[in-house]
């Protein structure tokens, strides 16, 4: 039984796609395998669109401000089984860096203006519960084009009113907020976010210096951009009478969790909301491998991006697992210390990002297949004449499990049955021998 709980590969492909080409690898290796398909969204790209069909839900299509200010088609849905009304809404469907154009992209100069709108939509439409995904923002605005378009309004130090949607750069004077205009709506509906937890707004590790320069800032604009946030942390940190500056997910997507603390949104680690909803750890409680995947693998992964996240669940159940990526980067080493079995880039040689994406469903089904075909080795090893047979897990801690071996396996001879009859043997979950 194979599990597959992939993210998207950014501008690429979704995460459904991911999982079909996952599946597709496998199956030509185990053609008997059991899979069951859950692809995973961190709250970016495709989070409306898995949460609305999970539920059977519905979608609402409507048009908006881009990140570039051009109206643009987007959507907000509502799910299926809730008690309540309650919609959700998707950041990247309005201020995504995918659609952002190539010679565009500046946090300094793109608007979240239109995750605002889409908001405002959701409430107009009867929504009394908001579910908002952070993730692959194409912005660093820090939410307050957002706000804006709720109805906030927001001056400088000379008391002059800031320009809606402008963008982070606009956000160097930023000095004062009036939330009096705000939508009606807000003041009853809960707005729950999914956002990476570890994001912070400001300081060494906040989201100018860490996430600045992936969208497209020189070292001077990342400068601007910093300063910039540490005014929406002071401006949001007076309107809710405490420092925000470090909370947990206030730097999300490019500081998008602070504008929606000042909207009076609640933040939640984006796992919390996403695996609720699709049932993850129920899933992984039958799975003999996990596979999951995302567009690179690097040291940022460990810090909530969806297949540390999985590895979380799985070694919970001392579930072994894989990881497939476009690029494996910089620190990708330290995915082992979270529970990641194994990961390899599904790249096949030296190439352009152009054909790399033009060639992702092949690579990555090819990666699974090859992938797969690892696993069959060594669990026809562990299940050879010169290896124990297949483990029982007997009790877990965070790095390592316990397993106790059966004393009866096969047509063993006496003396196999002596030596391993009462053994217990200590694996490193690393092991693909599930």
């Amino acid at each position: 039984r194979v599990l597959i709980c992939p993210s998207g590969f950014k501008e690429s492909l979704q995460p459904g796609q991911v999982a079909d080409c996952i599946e597709a690898g496998v199956l030509r290796a185990l053609p008997d395998a059991i899979v069951i398909k859950a692809p995973m969204v961190d709250g970016g790209e495709g989070f409306t669109e898995a949460l609305v069909a999970t539920t059977m839900g519905e979608t609402h299509h409507i048009d908006v401000t881009g990140p570039v200010r051009k109206t643009i088609s987007s959507h907000f849905g509502f799910l299926g089984n809730a008690e309540t009304p309650t919609a959700v809404v998707e950041m990247a469907a309005a201020a995504g860096l995918s659609i952002v154009p190539t010679d565009q992209r500046n946090p300094l100069h793109t608007t979240t203006f239109g995750v605002g709108e889409l908001i405002a939509s959701a409430l107009d439409a009867g929504a009394e519960r908001i579910l908002v995904g952070c993730g692959d923002s194409g912005t660093g605005d820090g939410g307050i084009g957002m706000a804006q378009a709720l109805g906030a309004r927001f001056y400088d130090s000379r008391d002059r009113e800031l320009p809606a949607g402008m963008g982070g750069a606009s956000l160097t004077d930023f000095a004062s907020a009036d939330l009096s205009g705000l939508h009606p709506r807000l003041k009853v509906a809960k707005i729950d976010v999914a956002c990476n937890w570890h994001n912070v707004l400001c300081g060494p590790k906040g989201v100018a210096r860490v996430f600045g320069p992936q969208k497209g800032a020189n070292p001077e604009e990342v400068e601007v951009m910093s300063m910039a946030m540490d005014n929406v942390a002071s401006v949001v940190g007076k309107a809710l009478d405490k420092d925000i500056s470090l909370a947990p997910g206030s730097g999300a997507s490019g500081g998008m969790g602070a504008g929606l603390m000042l909207i009076g949104a609640t933040l939640y680690p984006r796992f919390d909301i996403i695996t609720k909803f699709l049932n993850i750890e129920t899933l992984v409680q039958d799975t003999d491998l996990v596979f999951t995947a995302e567009g690179g693998i690097d040291f940022q992964t460990p810090r909530g991006k969806v297949p540390s996240e999985v590895a979380r669940i799985a070694k919970l159940r001392a579930v072994p697992v894989i990881a497939l990526a476009g690029t494996v980067g910089e620190g990708a080493e330290t995915n082992y210390e979270a529970g990641i079995d194994a990961y390899a880039s599904i790249l096949q040689g030296p190439s352009t990002l152009t054909k790399a994406i033009a060639d992702a469903e092949r690579l990555l089904t090819d990666a699974a297949e090859s992938a797969m075909r690892m696993v069959m080795v060594g669990r026809a090893l562990m299940t050879s004449e010169n290896m124990p047979p297949r483990a029982e897990v007997a009790q877990t801690n965070k790095d390592e499990v316990d397993v106790v071996v059966p004393a009866k396996r096969r047509e063993d001879s006496p003396k196999r049955k002596q030596l391993i009859s009462q053994v217990t043997y200590r694996l490193s979950v690393r092991a693909f021998s599930y």
